[in-house]
């Protein structure tokens, strides 16, 4: 029986219940502990983090499950865990006034408080000593002069809300392709020409930069990018930040190689790399990034779903107290596993100083294609895939036998939602049809499982509970991966779910003052400020992805007010693409959508779901493609039907070329 239980215990969140035995009397986000601090006038320690965040479990050991260091904690605060997954409204705002205080910030973040939520004072990890320096510290600064921390928490708060002001550009919009060409020439100073990414460490696969640099590549014809995107793309997949055996990426690389991940697996960084690596498969062909669609696809649904299309949030890091122990090898380990296939592997995976990170063990990498491997050490192409094949259920089966990382299993609807937009994408790509049907199940979830009576979202899921009111990142990326189904199914269905929840996100989100979205509902919203969300990271803001989905629908459904409302949010950013186009990659392919010509295809007859898929094999990122097998009605395909023949309309600006029946020919109009 544990020696300790606090509130924690009622949560269903993995991170939350990691906590609900410490000493430190811990109580969830909400009304509750916010009246106990005012009751008791004790300030609030918020403490946030998430289940596979390793620096997370290192502070809960050293400070959190130590009985004087809690006792500390106790005395002095209501102190609060948050899951920043469950609840990234209350992680801005702390991560806001932690930035705004230290210029850094990452987890575990730890933020002060006054009774009311104003933060005070916080930062990230502490050592033992440190924690209860800062600890006592704070608590006499409050007992002894409440008025100046009072003070200082005002302006602080002020500064947390300013920095979420957005104002509406009363300018007349006009996009230039030079904003996207200035910036790209100061992000090329930051290129790894050697390495890919970025020059320098740790580095992030950040699918949406990888995005938007492959379209801006196409569409500018610049070919510096296109290499430096798929060197980028190419040293990831072979990287040690790709699980060579299991499939599916880490979420970062600590160093320029790619080499050591961070071990952690993130649903919402393969979601999306698979539809990057998609993307770069129709611009290619190559078949390195066909096979690491379908490995990270099974790596998903084997060890982050339910197999029924519901996905997992995480694997830890960790197992065994030992970051990334699942996964590295000594050289012993594998010469007694392989046997006969040791030698394969020792060049295979760079069983060499390349390959190797500490204490004896190295972390599988390649440095080269099947096919070039197969060239460089002479071998027959057909016997290097017999190999590896054997290779790689060897030794899966060896580290089956392994303790696992620890699986955080809720599932959250934005996440589960990226991963929609994935499957599409890599199914539009390959061909996979189980790719497809998982979409299927997935979107199900989306629009039944976590859809209310009412007909908005909740966020999260786990044990057939769904909770917590959904923010705009739900609907956004949910709309998103509809429009993404849509294509691939032409089944309007699809397209109606998505434009329900659009309509949906104008009334809870949308403000007629600066013509943005709040990250969370107004009305429902305790939270001193409400995150206007515009600066994309390793997932893309919200309100890029929902300006481009009123972008999409706008062309789908010939609707003026949603052109006008996606135009208006790009036209109120467009100083921040110019400045930093890191930060705003996904709005970058927004204005890209201006700049070049947008065209639409439309495919109308019998054979338009496998022309959509023939034109599917195409990289062609400037343009949205729909099908429909009978008569339809969406505006794009009114008087496109021809009996007895399937045509295709390539239109733009709301003129359309003559209609072909080539596919070739479709896409030579496309240029």
């Amino acid at each position: 029986m544990a020696q300790h239980t606090n509130a924690l215990i009622h949560e269903t969140s993995p991170y939350l219940l990691q906590h609900a035995h410490n000493p430190v009397e811990w109580h969830p986000w909400g009304d509750e502990a916010l009246e106990k601090a005012k009751r008791e006038n004790k300030m609030l320690l918020v403490s946030i983090g998430y289940s596979s965040c390793h620096w997370c479990h290192v502070m809960e050991r050293e400070s959190f499950e130590d009985s004087v260091v809690a006792a500390v904690m106790n005395e002095h605060f209501v102190c609060i865990k948050v899951d920043r997954e469950e609840r990234p409204d209350v992680d801005h705002l702390y991560m806001e006034a932690v930035q705004l205080l230290t210029r850094s910030g990452g987890w575990p973040l730890n933020c002060f408080a006054l009774p009311d939520g104003r933060p005070f004072y916080g930062g990230t990890y502490f050592k033992r000593n440190e924690w209860i320096s800062i600890c006592e510290r704070v608590a006499k600064e409050y007992r002894e002069k409440p008025e100046e921390v009072i003070e200082f928490a005002q302006k602080l708060t002020e500064g947390v809300v300013s920095s979420n002001e957005i104002t509406r550009n009363e300018k007349d919009p006009f996009f230039h392709a030079e904003v996207l060409e200035l910036g790209i020439q100061e992000w090329k100073k930051d290129f790894d020409t050697k390495y890919g990414g970025e020059d320098r460490a740790p580095k992030f696969p950040l699918p949406t930069n990888q995005q938007f640099l492959l379209r801006y590549a196409k569409l500018h014809n610049d070919f510096e990018v296109r290499a430096h995107v798929l060197n980028t793309l190419d040293k990831m997949a072979l990287g040690g930040i790709y699980d060579q055996i299991g499939g599916g990426f880490a979420r970062y690389s600590t160093d320029v190689k790619w080499l050591v991940p961070h071990f952690e697996k993130m649903l919402y960084d393969n979601a999306q790399l698979l539809s990057v690596y998609a993307e770069a498969y129709q611009e290619t062909k190559k078949p390195l990034y066909r096979e690491t669609i379908l490995e990270t696809v099974e790596f998903c649904n084997r060890e982050l779903s339910n197999g029924e299309g519901i996905f997992y949030s995480a694997l830890d890091a960790d197992s065994e107290g030992e970051e990334g122990k699942f996964y590295v090898w000594t050289e012993t380990e594998l010469e007694q596993v392989l046997g006969d296939d040791f030698e394969f592997a020792i060049k295979y995976f760079n069983i060499n100083n390349d390959g190797y990170w500490e204490h004896n063990h190295y972390i599988l990498t390649r440095s080269e294609s099947d096919e070039s491997f197969a060239q460089s050490h002479n071998l027959n192409f057909a016997e290097v895939k017999t190999t590896k094949k054997r290779v790689y259920k060897k030794l899966m089966a060896e580290r089956d036998l392994r303790v696992r990382p620890g699986l955080d299993d809720k599932s959250l609807t934005s996440w589960n939602a990226l991963m929609l937009k994935g499957l599409c994408d890599a199914y539009l790509a390959t061909h996979h049809q189980p790719l497809l049907e998982t979409a299927l199940q997935t979107a199900k979830f989306i629009t039944e499982t976590q859809r209310q009576e009412d007909r908005s979202l909740y966020h999260s899921y786990k044990k057939g509970k769904s909770s917590i009111q959904g923010f705009l990142e739900d609907y956004a990326f949910a709309i998103e991966g509809l429009i993404s189904l849509y294509t691939v199914t032409q089944d309007e269905h699809w397209l109606q779910e998505a434009h329900e929840l659009t309509k949906t996100a104008i009334s809870k989100f949308y403000q007629e003052s600066n013509g943005m979205f709040r990250f969370g509902e107004a009305e429902k919203d305790t939270l001193l400020s409400s995150k206007v969300e515009v600066n994309d990271n390793v997932i893309p803001a919200s309100n890029s992805t929902m300006a481009r989905n009123l972008f999409y629908l706008s062309h789908l459904l010939e609707n003026d007010l949603y052109a006008e409302k996606a135009e208006a949010m790009l036209n109120n950013v467009q100083n921040g693409i110019a400045r930093y186009p890191q930060g705003y990659s996904n709005w970058g392919v927004l204005m890209m959508h201006y700049v070049h010509p947008f065209y639409e295809v439309a495919i109308a007859g019998e054979e338009a779901h496998a022309k959509v898929l023939e034109m599917g094999t195409s990289y062609q990122p400037n343009s949205i493609l729909v099908g429909a097998e009978k008569v339809s009605t969406i505006p794009l395909f009114e008087s496109r039907f021809v009996d007895g023949t399937t045509l295709i309309y390539v239109c733009r600006n709301k003129a359309c070329q003559l209609p072909t029946e080539s596919v070739s020919e479709a896409i030579k109009q496309m240029h």
